[in-house]
């Protein structure tokens, strides 16, 4: 039997300091069943994590994975950087609850976290809560569609 919904593609990016957070929820992806795009960094030796922000930001952007995941220190500066990315939605989250509203209220598609801020426990709880929560649509489509107008406007 063939499965009719095949889990989505994620992209996944991180720099040093997110580095290990994204090696456990890479295995974690990928012995769920996920189809990964790992895009690096691939140790803990410094890099710049605009780079990675960037490259998962644009395999999301032009629909080449359907998610991203991206983790830095804090989670902060990937999602500022990927939310530059035309498309993009980026959200931080600390805990079940923001990455569940990420999704739920402000359609995210590319989830932020911060390698020196949760572990690896949480990090898949999150993962999980996010790629398993949909879009609720309504007062909050409303307002997410306001955020892809500014968009559209600022790029004139």
């Amino acid at each position: 039997m063939t499965e009719l919904s095949p889990k989505p593609r994620i992209a996944l990016g991180a720099d040093h300091a997110g580095y290990h957070i994204k090696e456990i929820i890479r295995q974690f992806l990928e012995n769920a069943g996920y189809p990964v795009d790992d895009l690096g960094t691939w140790s803990e030796e410094s890099v710049d994590y605009p780079d990675y922000a960037k490259a998962v930001a644009d395999r999301v952007a032009a629909h080449q994975d359907a998610y991203g995941i991206a983790m830095c220190g804090t989670g902060m500066g990937m999602a500022i950087a990927a939310n530059k990315v035309p498309g993009i939605r980026a959200a931080v989250a600390h805990n079940v609850d923001t990455a569940r509203l990420a999704r739920e209220h402000n359609d995210a598609n590319v989830l932020t976290m911060g390698g020196r801020v949760v572990n690896g426990a949480q990090a898949i709880e999150m993962v999980q809560t996010f790629l398993n929560t949909t879009f609720a649509g309504g007062r909050h489509g409303r307002r997410v569609e306001k955020i892809i107008q500014i968009e559209a406007a600022e790029r004139g």
